[in-house]
């Protein structure tokens, strides 16, 4: 049975919702308010929205409610509007050195984790109590690299992910950063949060941060940067550009954040970087307002199974030669274990790899048809060698050109 949206929205003022207490306004002004923007907002549409530490926390050491409920509320407004909103959080960690008092960022992968684990729980709870002031229920899903490298725990986060939007829950995401280790983790929100986009069948992406979009050169630096508006296509020169953050709060800089919006983009979703502090962001956002650094998605978008080779998070990296470079990127070629002059990392038959040339550059993402070890013994083998050399074969390609997407 599906839950019924609220056709009514409550606008809570924030002296009202610091107690976290339901209260009940005059609806006279919100009908109003709200009539111009369903009018212009007729279509329901897919928003995911990525809200970094530096947002959550607006620089500080501790989380700022005052700011998280405004969020809520444009978010709320939404949901009311009849569109699907998914959260991507970050500020576990954040949370738990607030909680517990730490005034440093511990240096142990285990400290670390015990903070995630105490402040992923406070932060769940403040996005469900914030919520419900609108009569709106979250739903929490915790992910790792693990959910997004195999395609049966992919499909099966996807379903999940859209029985949510389909109930009229907004779902909360974060990777579990409680279990995760450096060779499990997606490696950041703004990668998790294309993904996400991905999974929900998303039609707008909206990565939410401390700057107001993309720079021709870091802002800070340069007074003379310019804000790049509207972006058709990433490329090396786009990626050169692009700075970190230095609010040392988070793992995402405007580097992770291209990338996510290159994947988001091939898949079709239109992605855009802005400012979490700009007054009504996420409602101008999905008004069409031209707000940060908007990257138009793909006319032609990857279809489902590239997608998730797209933006599953790589399990190991083999290098290739010229040739074999050569024959991927202009001819389209699969893969042959000839052209393999070195492999990184341990991974499984059916992984997702990144394929890099001589100078180390990524120029592809593929399906391996074979395990780390074995490709590490036919590397630079002609294809007729592979059945003597392994006793087995599962054909004469590393990756097939269908499992590979040139990046």
């Amino acid at each position: 049975m599906l839950i019924p949206r609220n056709k009514v929205l409550r606008l809570v003022p924030w002296e009202l919702a610091s107690g976290l207490t339901p209260v009940k306004t005059s609806l006279q002004h919100q009908i109003s308010s709200y009539c111009e923007r369903q009018r212009i907002m007729s279509d329901s549409q897919t928003l995911v929205v990525k809200l970094g530490t530096s947002v959550l926390t607006g620089g500080s050491r501790r989380l700022n409610r005052a700011h998280i409920v405004e969020l809520v509320r444009q978010c709320a407004q939404l949901h009311a509007a009849g569109h699907r909103i998914v959260i991507v959080t970050s500020g576990a960690i954040a949370a738990g050195r607030e909680h517990l008092g730490y005034p440093e960022l511990p240096a142990t992968i285990a400290s670390k984790q015990l903070l995630a684990a105490v402040g992923q729980s406070r932060l769940i709870q403040l996005w469900e109590q914030l919520f419900s002031i609108y009569g709106i229920h979250v739903g929490q899903m915790l992910l790792t690299r693990a959910d997004m490298e195999d395609r049966e725990r992919f499909l099966n986060a996807r379903d999940t992910l859209r029985a949510l939007l389909d109930n009229n829950i907004v779902p909360v995401i974060n990777e579990n950063d409680a279990v995760a280790t450096a060779e499990i983790k997606v490696g950041d929100n703004d990668n998790l949060s294309a993904l996400a986009a991905i999974l929900a069948g998303a039609d707008k992406l909206l990565l939410l941060t401390d700057q107001q979009g993309l720079f021709t050169a870091d802002p800070r630096n340069n007074p003379q940067a310019e804000l790049i508006k509207d972006v058709y296509g990433i490329d090396d020169a786009l990626r050169a550009i692009a700075g970190d953050s230095v609010s040392g709060l988070g793992t995402g800089g405007m580097g992770t954040k291209l990338q996510a919006a290159d994947v988001a983009c091939r898949a079709g979703i239109d992605t855009i970087i802005a400012a979490g502090s700009r007054p009504g962001v996420i409602g101008d956002v999905m008004e069409g307002v031209s707000v940060g650094t908007r990257f138009h998605a793909q006319a032609s978008p990857l279809e489902n199974r590239k997608r998730w080779i797209f933006g599953a998070p790589p399990a190991g990296e083999i290098t290739v030669d010229e040739g074999a470079t050569s024959a991927i990127l202009e001819r389209g070629s699969s893969l042959l274990p000839k052209g393999i002059k070195s492999v990184t990392g341990n991974f499984s038959r059916g992984e997702v790899i990144r394929i890099c040339n001589l100078e180390g550059r990524d120029i592809a993402h593929g399906v391996s048809r074979y395990n780390s070890d074995a490709l590490r013994r036919i590397a630079g083998h002609h294809s007729q060698q592979i059945d003597a050399i392994l006793g087995y074969e599962y054909g004469p390609v590393a990756v097939h050109r269908d499992d590979m997407i040139t990046r």
